[in-house]
């Protein structure tokens, strides 16, 4: 059955409440993750003039604002959770934007890469493909998306108190190339261990 829009709702204040109630854990257990494949992963492919536009979609407390400024590019974050957008912007001195991801508010074609590393699995099923449209929206012409998401059997529901979907590769495909992208790349994670211990499925993907 559809989630109706009261339930939707509630997953989206309990999900960024419990982010919200777990910010400084969460910025200290987070500070020191190796996410530099996933950011070369996502600049590599953009065919764009430097320095370029970069939405961090989820960018909760700000460490991959800071990697993209030390790299050149100008960054903007975005997240729910009003905790982690104060502290993205006090860290990173970078512009973060507060917004429901369910009720975003993109302006259209302003970046040339959009970085939704472990976020987009918090959106249910049925609103993906509308939010997905809007990160479609808001890259420029020929920008790149990067997702990375835990994989699983496309089930979804709660997780304690957050909710989250998990794709295999196979339904991921049919969504990203639905919305109008053309996939560039795929890979798993952590690198270099067998499958069965890589729980993250990474991609990467340009606009149409």
């Amino acid at each position: 059955m559809p989630l109706s829009a009261d339930e939707l709702a509630q997953i989206s204040v309990l999900t960024v409440r419990h982010y919200q109630d777990c910010a400084e854990d969460f910025r200290v257990g987070t500070r020191d993750h190796d996410v530099s494949q996933n950011i070369a992963a996502l600049l590599a492919p953009i065919q764009a003039t430097t320095p370029y536009q970069i939405l961090d979609f989820g960018c909760g407390p700000g460490r991959d604002l800071r990697t993209f400024t030390a790299l050149g590019h100008v960054a903007v974050g975005l997240d729910g959770c009003e905790r982690f957008v104060d502290m993205a912007r006090a860290d990173s001195g970078c512009e973060a934007w507060q917004q429901d991801f369910l009720a975003l508010d993109l302006p259209p074609e302003r970046f040339d890469g959009v970085f939704a590393n472990a976020v987009l699995f918090h959106i249910p099923s049925q609103e993906l493909p509308r939010v997905l449209t809007q990160l479609h929206a808001t890259l420029k012409p020929g920008g790149v998306l990067f997702c990375s998401n835990p994989r699983g059997d496309n089930q979804e529901g709660w997780n304690g108190d957050r909710y989250g979907a998990y794709y295999d590769l196979t339904h991921w495909r049919v969504l990203l190339t639905a919305a109008g992208f053309s996939e560039l790349q795929h890979y798993y994670r952590p690198p270099g261990l067998p499958r069965e211990q890589q729980p993250w499925l990474a991609s990467v993907w340009r606009k149409r």
